[in-house]
């Protein structure tokens, strides 16, 4: 098709791009620092992404009126070849650890050591405050006790512990991830062009989109407008890179095709930009669209990604209708070579490579049409039935790092010598008058193991309550009788509980650790007791944030999906002035999505062995995949759409297909070939969402859009249109 193009003077054809490039290169120069900045404003504490109303955000607020800074516990566990622990050993850690308060990332006064009862281990609590850099801390702590020459071996974990070890693993994303990442894209785009230019100029366009973005997203967060911690920040990286060259593939396809048609080159620029402007234009809005629908998650880490991820689109589109076109124009033809496109003239037919292997689809689906859209139907929904094994209702905090963790060792070792909630002990805010009632309902549970509060005038900070109490006055009566009556004490003094305003802090240790989801059912039993008998009671602690994360996250799956659903249509529809073929395209999305999670299932459970999954990972899944798997639609349908105008719907089907297949194709492998490298970094939730995302958008790519959508359009024929008006068949 001949396409007019309007004459523009030189100097215009030289000096605007080359302004568009000078603003990006200050952009990229600016934004590339930021890079290594960006982590400094990141957190990956749970409870920071808590709702308001959330039960244990309302604990973590109280808290502060029984200590005098919030603090996250580290907790050191001392063992020694499975051997019991001497006695001056023991005295040893105690005298040791003491010195531990000096240290500035400390709050108040470190606990006195907790000897198991085989013997074989001591615990230590040591409480670091919550703006304490892990980083520091962490290595300051493990060096102050090697260098103590204890004569025993030690972990440190805990909640603070799990946090320097998450820190740890999402160190890679300013490295390993992007060096990765970009290797992947560089070696596709070598294959999909052969060309020794073409690839640089599309990995450049990424990165100047990427560092404006991280640029954006830093100040974001600083002012504290958004909240982002290394998942997002990594899910950032990878959606940036693969829409751009998504963007880019698709633009610089249709330059290509144009050059045949234009001898000027800036025609040829000129005519596809405005072909292409519409499709890049709403596949990013869908994405936007998709993500901005996360506003209203009741989870901030969920809150942050839409934002941050709409950002990040924005400036992909942008940089691929700006940048990626002014350095095409400045390179001209010769940045194809070896296969520079020549001038055909311009009524020059759509030519595709010999070898190709889209006109054979074309004919498949044009001679086979309703067996093509029924076989593959069928294969959807028939893996689609594994979605039933999806075991999606959270991992305990010590499965989330993949490889090596001191501090799930030290879970280990605190699981098997002591009650599994120890040193981070189930909080209760309980009103003074109700505190024997509310300790009754707490000691019925089988998974309490001890009860405490925070007292004044104790050498420990607390005094035990209920059973506990009476379990330790028997037992000091007992020690009392055997060694006669001069040895008699109370190691608790004239301690009280501490009382402020009314209210008394209890400290539940819990059978199960902490971070499982055996913790997290039963705090719901405890939830519901204390409830009965005091509705102002309120239970927090690390398993109830996690319990609460859990809940969040099923929630913003009910209010989130269907908004995505919704606005997408709405897109849809604008974009193809249809309803119907808005409607089909999304249903064919949303079976892709569907067997792509029972996939996933399948092969978490039965070949990965994964634990479980967290509930937030069938969100993000349902997020990229509608999204990004609605944008490959977008590319084909619109390309049918402006030859169903000259063609006829059948034809411009077939013709659509030909025309897009490759560059459709080929940007899929780029995305998922990005997502996949987030399985480098070793966190299960990354490594579950990167094969989620990998395999669902080569589904998407290779079976929906090459032949589920196409033979369904052609066997509907122009009727798809409806209710706009229809071109011919």
């Amino acid at each position: 098709m001949a396409q007019k193009t309007t004459s523009l003077p030189k100097w215009v054809r030289v000096l605007l791009p080359g302004a568009i490039i000078l603003v990006w290169l200050a952009l990229g120069g600016i934004g590339g620092p930021y890079f290594g900045k960006i982590s400094q404003v990141a957190t990956n504490d749970q409870s920071s992404f808590l709702p308001a109303s959330a039960e244990s955000t309302k604990v973590s607020n109280e808290l502060q009126k029984f200590q005098t800074q919030k603090s996250i516990p580290a907790i050191v566990v001392f063992t020694k070849n499975d051997q019991k622990l001497p006695d001056d050993a023991v005295t040893k850690i105690k005298t040791e650890t003491l010195k531990l308060s000096s240290l500035p990332e400390v709050s108040g006064s470190v606990s006195p050591p907790i000897v198991s009862d085989d013997g074989k281990a001591a615990l230590v609590v040591i409480n670091a405050k919550d703006d304490a850099d892990y980083r520091v801390f962490v290595p300051e702590l493990r060096n102050s006790l090697t260098s103590a020459n204890l004569g025993v071996d030690f972990k440190i974990t805990g909640p603070f512990g799990f946090l320097y070890d998450l820190g740890k693993a999402f160190e890679g994303i300013d490295g390993i991830l992007l060096l990765v990442a970009l290797a992947v894209v560089f070696v596709i785009l070598l294959v999909v062009y052969r060309s020794p230019t073409l690839p640089f100029l599309v990995l450049l366009n990424s990165m100047f989109a990427l560092s404006a973005s991280i640029l954006a997203v830093y100040y974001l967060a600083k002012a504290d407008i958004v909240t982002i911690n290394g998942q997002v920040q990594g899910i950032l990286f990878i959606l940036v890179i693969g829409a751009a060259t998504d963007y880019s593939l698709l633009f610089i396809s249709r330059y290509r095709e144009e050059l045949t048609r234009h001898k000027q080159t800036y025609q040829a620029i000129l005519t596809s930009w405005k072909r292409s402007i519409e499709p890049i234009a709403a596949a990013g809005a869908t994405v936007v669209a998709g993500l901005l629908c996360l506003l209203l998650s009741d989870l901030n880490s969920n809150k942050a990604l839409g934002p941050v991820g709409a950002v990040g689109i924005v400036m992909a589109v942008i940089s691929s209708m700006t940048l990626l076109p002014s350095l095409l124009l400045m390179g001209g033809r010769k940045l194809f070579w070896p296969r520079m496109p020549h001038f055909n003239g311009e009524d020059a037919a759509l030519t595709v490579p010999k070898n190709s292997v889209w006109p054979r689809v074309a004919r498949l689906v044009e001679s086979h049409t309703r067996t093509v859209w029924i076989v593959s139907g069928l294969t959807l929904l028939v893996l689609s039935a594994g979605i039933l094994q999806l075991r999606a209702d959270g991992v305990a905090q010590s499965d989330l790092i993949l490889g090596p963790s001191d501090a799930r060792e030290g879970q280990k070792l605190v699981d098997k010598h002591f009650p599994g909630g120890s040193g981070a002990p189930t909080q209760v805010i309980v009103a003074q008058n109700n505190v024997d009632k509310v300790v009754a309902a707490i000691e019925k549970d089988s998974d309490v193991a001890t009860v405490y509060a925070r007292a004044n005038n104790s050498p420990t900070g607390t005094i035990p309550y209920g059973k506990t109490a009476d379990k330790i006055t028997a037992q000091i009566q007992q020690a009392t009788k055997a060694l006669g009556p001069q040895f008699a004490f109370n190691p608790f003094g004239n301690a009280t509980p501490k009382v402020i305003d009314g209210e008394i802090l209890l400290e539940v240790t819990l059978k199960s650790t902490s971070d499982s989801i055996d913790a997290q059912h039963t705090v719901e039993r405890l939830r519901t007791a204390i409830h009965d008998v005091d509705t102002s009671a309120s239970v927090g602690g690390a398993a109830a944030i996690q319990l609460d994360v859990r809940k969040a996250a099923l929630h913003d799956q009910m209010v989130v999906i269907p908004a995505v659903l919704v606005v997408i249509t709405i897109i849809l529809t604008l974009l193809l002035r249809a309803v119907f073929a808005p409607l089909l395209l999304l249903a064919t999305t949303i079976v892709s999505f569907t067997a792509t999670l029972g996939v996933s299932a399948l092969l978490f459970n039965h070949v990965f062995n994964f634990p479980g999954a967290d509930p937030s990972i069938v969100l993000f899944g349902f997020i990229f995949l509608v999204a990004l798997g609605i944008d490959y639609n977008i590319f084909l349908m619109t390309r049918v759409r402006e030859e169903s105008l000259h063609r006829g719907t059948r034809k411009g089907v077939l013709v659509g297909l030909v025309a897009t297949g490759g560059v459709i194709t080929s940007a899929g492998i780029v995305l998922a070939s990005t997502f996949a490298a987030l399985a480098v970094l070793p966190i299960l939730f990354l490594a579950q969402l990167a094969f989620i995302v990998a395999f669902g958008v080569l589904n998407d790519t290779v079976i929906v859009r090459s032949l589920l959508v196409p033979a369904l359009v052609y066997d509907i024929g122009r009727k798809v249109w409806w209710p706009a008006k229809k071109p011919r068949e």
